[in-house]
Protein backbone atom coordinates (compact mmCIF):
# COMPACT_ATOMS: atom_id res chain seq x y z
CA UNK A 1 0.00 0.00 0.00
CA UNK A 2 2.93 2.37 0.51
CA UNK A 3 3.88 2.60 -3.19
CA UNK A 4 3.58 6.04 -4.72
CA UNK A 5 0.96 6.68 -7.35
CA UNK A 6 3.51 7.47 -10.04
CA UNK A 7 4.61 3.85 -10.06
CA UNK A 8 1.15 2.30 -10.00
CA UNK A 9 -0.28 4.19 -12.95
CA UNK A 10 -1.37 2.25 -15.95
CA UNK A 11 -0.88 5.24 -18.25
CA UNK A 12 1.50 8.13 -18.68
CA UNK A 13 0.42 11.47 -17.28
CA UNK A 14 -1.28 13.68 -19.83
CA UNK A 15 -0.16 17.30 -19.62
CA UNK A 16 -1.82 20.64 -20.32
CA UNK A 17 0.32 23.72 -19.67
CA UNK A 18 -0.15 27.48 -19.94
CA UNK A 19 2.04 30.28 -18.63
CA UNK A 20 0.61 30.04 -15.11
CA UNK A 21 -1.19 26.67 -14.96
CA UNK A 22 0.17 23.16 -15.36
CA UNK A 23 -2.31 20.25 -15.33
CA UNK A 24 -1.60 16.53 -15.50
CA UNK A 25 -3.67 13.46 -14.76
CA UNK A 26 -3.26 9.76 -14.25
CA UNK A 27 -5.82 7.02 -13.92
CA UNK A 28 -5.59 4.55 -11.07
CA UNK A 29 -8.12 1.89 -10.12
CA UNK A 30 -11.31 3.71 -9.16
CA UNK A 31 -9.83 7.20 -9.35
CA UNK A 32 -8.60 10.01 -11.51
CA UNK A 33 -5.61 11.85 -10.01
CA UNK A 34 -5.37 15.41 -11.28
CA UNK A 35 -2.22 17.37 -10.40
CA UNK A 36 -2.52 21.14 -10.48
CA UNK A 37 0.58 23.33 -10.61
CA UNK A 38 0.96 27.06 -10.87
CA UNK A 39 -1.88 29.46 -10.16
CA UNK A 40 -5.65 29.20 -10.33
CA UNK A 41 -7.44 32.52 -10.61
CA UNK A 42 -10.33 33.95 -12.60
CA UNK A 43 -8.29 33.75 -15.81
CA UNK A 44 -7.18 30.12 -15.43
CA UNK A 45 -10.13 28.57 -13.57
CA UNK A 46 -12.13 28.02 -16.79
CA UNK A 47 -9.20 26.02 -18.17
CA UNK A 48 -9.13 23.91 -15.00
CA UNK A 49 -12.89 23.32 -15.17
CA UNK A 50 -12.63 22.24 -18.81
CA UNK A 51 -9.69 19.95 -18.07
CA UNK A 52 -11.52 18.26 -15.19
CA UNK A 53 -14.56 17.69 -17.41
CA UNK A 54 -12.41 16.14 -20.14
CA UNK A 55 -10.32 13.80 -18.00
CA UNK A 56 -12.60 12.76 -15.12
CA UNK A 57 -14.04 9.32 -15.68
CA UNK A 58 -17.63 8.94 -14.49
CA UNK A 59 -17.74 6.76 -11.39
CA UNK A 60 -14.13 7.54 -10.45
CA UNK A 61 -13.17 9.34 -7.28
CA UNK A 62 -11.10 12.43 -8.03
CA UNK A 63 -7.89 13.20 -6.16
CA UNK A 64 -6.61 16.73 -6.69
CA UNK A 65 -2.86 16.81 -6.10
CA UNK A 66 -2.18 20.38 -5.00
CA UNK A 67 1.54 19.89 -4.27
CA UNK A 68 2.68 22.32 -6.97
CA UNK A 69 -0.20 24.79 -6.62
CA UNK A 70 1.23 28.16 -5.60
CA UNK A 71 -1.94 30.25 -5.61
CA UNK A 72 -5.68 29.70 -5.69
CA UNK A 73 -8.45 32.28 -5.39
CA UNK A 74 -12.18 31.79 -4.89
CA UNK A 75 -12.73 30.98 -8.57
CA UNK A 76 -10.37 28.00 -8.25
CA UNK A 77 -12.09 26.91 -5.07
CA UNK A 78 -15.39 27.12 -6.93
CA UNK A 79 -14.10 24.71 -9.60
CA UNK A 80 -13.07 22.21 -6.91
CA UNK A 81 -16.48 22.45 -5.22
CA UNK A 82 -18.39 22.06 -8.50
CA UNK A 83 -16.21 19.04 -9.25
CA UNK A 84 -17.22 17.65 -5.86
CA UNK A 85 -20.91 18.12 -6.70
CA UNK A 86 -20.47 16.35 -10.03
CA UNK A 87 -18.59 13.49 -8.37
CA UNK A 88 -21.29 13.16 -5.70
CA UNK A 89 -23.88 12.79 -8.46
CA UNK A 90 -21.88 9.73 -9.57
CA UNK A 91 -21.71 8.38 -6.01
CA UNK A 92 -18.01 9.21 -5.54
CA UNK A 93 -16.00 11.98 -3.87
CA UNK A 94 -13.38 14.59 -4.54
CA UNK A 95 -10.29 14.38 -2.32
CA UNK A 96 -7.83 17.25 -1.90
CA UNK A 97 -4.20 16.49 -1.16
CA UNK A 98 -0.91 18.20 -0.33
CA UNK A 99 -2.05 21.83 -0.32
CA UNK A 100 0.65 24.19 0.94
CA UNK A 101 1.06 27.91 1.52
CA UNK A 102 -1.71 30.22 0.30
CA UNK A 103 -3.91 27.42 -1.14
CA UNK A 104 -3.77 25.55 2.18
CA UNK A 105 -4.70 28.75 3.99
CA UNK A 106 -7.68 29.29 1.65
CA UNK A 107 -8.92 25.75 2.33
CA UNK A 108 -8.50 26.34 6.04
CA UNK A 109 -10.29 29.71 6.28
CA UNK A 110 -13.17 28.54 4.09
CA UNK A 111 -13.53 25.32 6.12
CA UNK A 112 -13.54 23.17 2.98
CA UNK A 113 -12.42 20.22 5.10
CA UNK A 114 -15.92 20.08 6.57
CA UNK A 115 -17.23 19.19 3.12
CA UNK A 116 -14.36 17.46 1.31
CA UNK A 117 -11.68 15.13 2.61
CA UNK A 118 -8.33 16.94 2.79
CA UNK A 119 -5.07 15.00 3.15
CA UNK A 120 -1.53 16.04 3.99
CA UNK A 121 -0.06 13.89 1.20
CA UNK A 122 -1.21 12.52 -2.13
CA UNK A 123 -0.33 9.02 -0.97
CA UNK A 124 -2.72 9.35 1.99
CA UNK A 125 -5.53 10.43 -0.34
CA UNK A 126 -4.90 7.54 -2.73
CA UNK A 127 -4.75 5.06 0.13
CA UNK A 128 -8.05 6.39 1.50
CA UNK A 129 -9.74 6.00 -1.90
CA UNK A 130 -8.35 2.50 -2.41
CA UNK A 131 -9.49 1.49 1.07
CA UNK A 132 -12.97 2.94 0.52
CA UNK A 133 -13.41 1.24 -2.85
CA UNK A 134 -12.39 -2.14 -1.40
CA UNK A 135 -14.97 -1.91 1.39
CA UNK A 136 -17.86 -1.04 -0.95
Amino acid sequence: MGASWQHESSSRPARCTTASLDLTHQYLPGMSVIAIGGEIDRTTSPQLADYVQRVRRPGDHVVFDLTELGFMDSSGLHVLLVSAQQAAADGVRVHLAAAQGAPARLLQITNVGAHLPVYVTVEQAITAVLTATRTH
